[in-house]
């Protein structure tokens, strides 16, 4: 399946709210990103894309047949971690399986090693979260660690794993 990375625009909104309202993508992220997902929280989302500084963070939105239905980012890390960036993303559960995921990794993390002098991307994703972790490993990740009992979600503490991906391995 076709898709595009490209920089967000104030119109995704609505596609957010339609597709980021989904209990099993909330589930597997951060806290800060909610469920139920309204329109006010995508609008919100949309407009620290819009504003991100592009020397500290790269949000593309993921877009097929002119739909937004996920999205992708790096953000540079500071201080010692100044050689490295995090990886976080999310897509709408129909996509899902399609390698789409797969290919908008590979392809953000070509941009943020051509774009910034960093050494390392590294993501965390959940340990119980089989699909983001085949996507990593499918995009050239290598599983570092697991982090025992490392982060606490809905009620439950819960293992999550360390995966990176070098420059020269890019």
């Amino acid at each position: 399946m076709d898709f595009t990375l490209r920089e967000w625009r104030q119109s995704d909104a609505a596609d957010v709210a339609r597709y980021a309202d989904n209990e099993k993508i909330a589930q597997n992220l951060r806290d800060v990103f909610p469920h139920p997902y309204t329109l006010a929280d995508a609008r919100g989302f949309v407009d620290i894309c819009v504003a991100g500084d592009p020397e500290i963070t790269l949000f593309r939105a993921i877009e097929t047949d002119g739909h937004v239905i996920g999205s992708i980012a790096l953000s540079r890390g500071s201080d010692v971690y100044q050689k490295t960036a995090e990886l976080g993303y999310w897509l709408a559960e129909e996509f899902w399986g399609k390698g789409i995921m797969t290919r908008a990794v590979r392809q953000l993390c070509r941009e943020g090693f051509s774009c910034w002098d960093i050494q390392r991307i590294y993501a965390e994703p959940f340990a119980h979260n089989a699909g983001s972790r085949r996507v990593l490993e499918k995009a050239g990740f290598s599983l570092e660690g697991v982090m025992r009992r490392g982060v606490y979600k809905r009620g439950q503490v819960c293992d999550f794993c360390m995966y990176a991906l070098l420059r020269e391995e890019e």
